[in-house]
């Protein structure tokens, strides 16, 4: 199998450039490698590229699977449950909607653990032994 080829600038610039609009900062990625199973099944690992950040108690990952293929995931290591949460797709062909969408995901998974549903307002949210 032929190497996956690295994750170039302006890769890394559309990850970065979706993190800035989500939070509203700068928020740098690390360059990492992992190992992935390409092929449900299949025992054999790949040497992926990936870019790494955390931000908000979450710890994030998008990984180059091919040319034009992303894979991506979420998790807490804080809490160390080996929990890792996906974004929906096994697999994406357009690396900017796959950064929103772990961001949209993980987003949403923030709210649930919060406590929030959609429509509560701050009546619904506050705390019955304050009163």
């Amino acid at each position: 199998m032929t190497a996956i080829p690295d994750i170039d600038d302006g890769e890394r610039w559309t990850v970065e450039s979706a993190l800035k609009q989500r939070y509203g900062k700068i928020i740098a990625t690390q360059a990492a490698d992992v190992e992935l199973r390409l092929v449900p099944g299949d025992e054999q690992l790949t040497s992926c590229p990936s870019l790494f950040w955390e931000e908000r108690g979450a710890a994030f990952v998008v990984t180059k699977v091919g040319e034009g293929r992303w894979r991506t995931m979420f998790f807490y290591p804080m809490e160390g449950t080996g929990e890792q949460f996906g974004a929906g797709r096994p697999e994406y062909d357009d690396l900017a909607e796959c950064a929103l969408a772990v961001l949209r995901a993980q987003a949403d998974h923030e709210k649930k653990r919060m406590g929030v549903e959609s429509g509560d307002d701050a009546g619904d949210l506050a705390d019955p032994d304050a009163a």
